[in-house]
């Protein structure tokens, strides 16, 4: 019997039997505690005392419990995980690398050492092959040696763990720099320059999730000018690669001479086919700027309104609009409406992200109207430092309180200078 021996060196050992077995509660980290914890896998009683002398000898203050099969091991490991597992490969339940296998099935996260006869150094061999960190051949490890296996193999697979992170956070960067890139294209701007353009885009929680906010603005030859700007409900890499669909699709509906709300529908179709559930929709507002008549026609699905900027003056500009693109599939209808857009005058179109960070405690947010009182107490020499002191704004009302809770996006569309037409201040 293993439990009561050699109990003044602080170790907690378990009963052969496994009646009396049981493991502490822990967390799945990898030698995470000054006291690792060890679970044997052995159906061998004299074995399983063999292996607890040798940790008494090489490895004090490890805290070793014992499973006689395969089965009573994923018991074990159920109620938490170990640092380590000591493997015997011949076992009632399992022989050779097929107990090897059964670990792996119930945890890759805890490292292996494998327990083998003195005529299977072989096998010890494919089961490091097979994923074991070590193999140990009973009866020829001295203690010293033992405790230092035991040692490495919690190190080496800390490593393999933490190596195995970073890349997968490395491949999750980089398909999120390229949905982005999908997402906030370089606007197409074709022969005579009628309108400047300034583009902006902040994720929200210092990066934690890609959102699916985007934009596009396309010129055509004639001149006139076609502006999007979206957002998808939720945060994700399903929801940025929806969000791409529909600005590619946008883009291509220009370029095809397909405007109004026509448009939009069609949109709604390429959503409701990328969608992965019916809760997910999206909020849009599409321009045509016309610089011959001075106006912009303005589709709106859901999305909320935009600034004009003349000046020093911003107001808040909501035309009438249809219901998010999503919500009444083949039912909803979206009126297009003319916006007046002097010489002098910007439009600014934003994703919510701008204005739904939380500024206090409770549920206080920025909102709307907080977010107009902030861009009216501004004042710049050109679009570019009016949005980049908006957006900074909005982001140090909200850091105190976890960051912007969602992605920014940001559009603002000024006649150029270039025509004649005179830069006007904002």
């Amino acid at each position: 019997m293993l439990s009561g021996r050699k109990e003044g060196m602080g170790r907690v050992t378990a009963d052969l039997s496994g009646s009396e077995t049981t493991l502490d509660p822990i967390g799945a980290g990898v030698w995470h505690k000054p006291e690792p914890l060890v679970l044997l896998v052995e159906d061998d009683a004299a074995d399983a005392l063999l292996v607890e002398e040798l940790i008494a000898d090489g490895a004090p203050g490890v805290r070793l419990v014992w499973a006689n099969s395969i089965a009573q091991a994923g018991e074990r490991l159920a109620e938490g995980l170990p640092d380590c597992v000591l493997l015997d490969l011949n076992l009632p339940d399992a022989h050779g690398l097929d107990a090897l296998a059964s670990i792996h099935d119930y945890t890759d996260q805890v490292p292996v050492v494998v327990l083998t006869g003195l005529d299977q150094e072989q096998t010890g061999l494919a089961a490091v092959a097979a994923g074991a960190q070590d193999y140990l051949v009973k009866g020829r490890v001295e203690p010293e040696l033992f405790g230092r296996a035991i040692r490495y193999a919690i190190q080496r697979k800390q490593t393999e763990l933490a190596a195995a992170a970073l890349r997968l956070s490395q491949l999750r960067a980089e398909e999120n720099a390229r949905l982005e890139r999908g997402l906030l294209p370089k606007p197409l701007l074709r022969g005579e320059r009628v309108i400047d353009v300034v583009a902006r885009y902040r994720p929200g929680r210092v990066k934690a999730l890609l959102g699916g906010d985007f934009y596009d603005v396309v010129q055509l030859a004639d001149g006139t000018v076609h502006a999007l700007i979206g957002d998808i409900a939720g945060h994700g890499p399903d929801e940025a690669a929806i969000g791409v669909a529909l600005r590619l699709a946008w883009r291509t509906l220009v370029l095809s001479g397909i405007t109004g709300p026509r448009q939009l529908g069609l949109l709604e179709e390429v959503l409701l086919a990328e969608r992965t559930g019916r809760r997910t929709f999206a909020t849009v507002t599409t321009l045509v700027l016309d610089p011959g008549a001075r106006a912009a026609r303005v589709l709106r699905a859901g999305h909320h309104g935009m600034f004009l900027c003349r000046g020093t003056e911003v107001d808040m500009i909501e035309v009438p609009g249809g219901p998010a693109l999503g919500f009444l599939p083949g039912q909803a209808n979206w009126p297009e409406q003319e916006l007046l857009v002097p010489v002098e005058a910007g439009l600014m179109l934003f994703t919510d992200g701008l204005f739904e960070g939380h500024i206090g405690p409770g549920s206080a947010r920025l909102g709307e109207e907080g977010l107009l009182n902030l861009a009216r107490g501004l004042s710049g020499p050109a679009p570019e430092d009016f949005v980049d002191a908006l957006i900074e704004q909005a982001e140090a009302l909200a850091a105190g309180h976890g960051g912007l809770a969602d992605d920014v996006a940001v559009l603002y569309l000024r006649w150029s200078a270039e025509q004649g037409t005179g830069s006007g201040g904002r």
